[in-house]
């Protein structure tokens, strides 16, 4: 009699290592939250250096040098029309968490304005860390089926139908962001808000990747 040998997994437990484990509500909200919390901080330090960068973010950074608002309040603001978007191309579950998300971001921006100040800031360092630190909580948000919203909702639904990279595809859209820019920030904040960006990208680039990440 010919027997299976015990390390070998059979057939549900392979196809449910090739889907993943689901990720609980408990954890599903922690990764929210530190999702905002790195959103925010990441924003303060790009605004504390009069720098923007790309997505939605810095469409809410442009503005916030025009309108006395902390920028996770015109970041919520903002993004309002792209929720419909969100829930229909992504469904409920994801637009509903996106709408969290930017409750909490707006909440937490409200929290750190009146909490945290930044006296200075080197443009280069605003840039590098910022633009990680927000790479890493929209990164957060996406292993959690959740965005912040924006264009973010428009490379994750491209790499979902057509395959796209996310972090190569909001590079195309934070160059159009950037350059309209030009008109609101020096030459020199421009070419340190571009490296914000890529910063954000790049952290998309190397681990927003399915093949490396099947949790859902």
């Amino acid at each position: 009699m010919t027997t299976t040998p015990l390390t070998t997994p059979n057939r549900r437990t392979r196809a449910r290592a090739e889907r993943g484990t689901a990720h609980s509500l408990v954890e599903d909200g922690y990764a929210l939250v530190v999702g905002c919390i790195l959103l925010v901080l990441g924003l303060v330090l790009l605004h504390a250096a009069g720098l923007v960068t790309g997505g939605i973010a810095g469409v809410a950074l442009l503005v916030s040098y025009l309108v006395p608002w902390p920028v996770g309040v015109l970041f919520t603001v903002i993004n309002i029309p792209f929720f419909l978007f969100a829930h229909r191309v992504m469904g409920a579950r994801f637009a509903v968490k996106t709408v969290l998300v930017n409750v909490g971001i707006a909440a937490i921006s409200a929290a750190a304005k009146l909490s945290l100040t930044i006296a200075d800031v080197h443009p280069m360092f605003a840039a590098l860390v910022g633009g990680t630190v927000i790479g890493m909580g929209i990164l957060s948000l996406a292993r959690h089926d959740a965005g912040v919203g924006g264009t973010g909702v428009i490379t994750l639904w491209l790499q979902r139908r057509r395959g796209w990279n996310a972090g190569r595809t909001q590079i195309a859209i934070d160059v159009l962001i950037l350059a309209a820019a030009v008109p609101v920030v020096s030459l020199e904040r421009l070419c340190w808000s571009a490296l914000s960006a890529a910063a954000i990208s790049l952290v998309l680039i190397a681990w927003h990747r399915p093949d490396r990440y099947v949790g859902r």
